[in-house]
């Protein structure tokens, strides 16, 4: 997340600094007055960004995949832990302790469906 301190830059804006660095190799007698904006300095600047951005890409791409097999182990699980209860259900039967302990309802302990009565309409 960006900061106050340091805000986030359009990559927009990156492309075009990226074309200005381009364009400022080809001027003859760049000399700036300082230093820090000479052209090694941006050549480095661009290689550390250019690396950078490469090991954020790599990062994201190993969290996608990370992301995707904790989603997959939790599907097996729970699909081994729903057909364990249905077993449960097959080897002891829909009332039995064993099927409570896996914190289902016995087949006795759900309530009876009610009739329901629909009103006659007038007319």
């Amino acid at each position: 997340m960006a900061s106050a301190a340091n805000p986030r830059i359009a990559p927009q804006q990156i492309e075009a600094d990226i074309e200005t660095y381009l364009a400022l190799k080809v001027i003859d007698n760049y000399t700036p007055h300082n230093a820090r904006y000479a052209l090694p300095s941006a050549a480095d600047a661009l290689a550390r960004l250019r690396t950078v951005e490469e090991a954020a890409i790599h990062a994201h791409n190993t969290l996608s995949a990370a992301r995707d097999a904790l989603l997959t182990a939790q599907r097996d699980f729970h699909e081994i832990i729903l057909g364990a209860k249905n077993e449960a259900r097959a080897l002891f039967g829909p009332d039995s302790d064993q099927v409570a302990s896996l914190g289902l309802k016995k087949k006795s302990e759900r309530s009876k469906p009610k009739r329901v009565v629909k009103g006659v309409a007038e007319e």
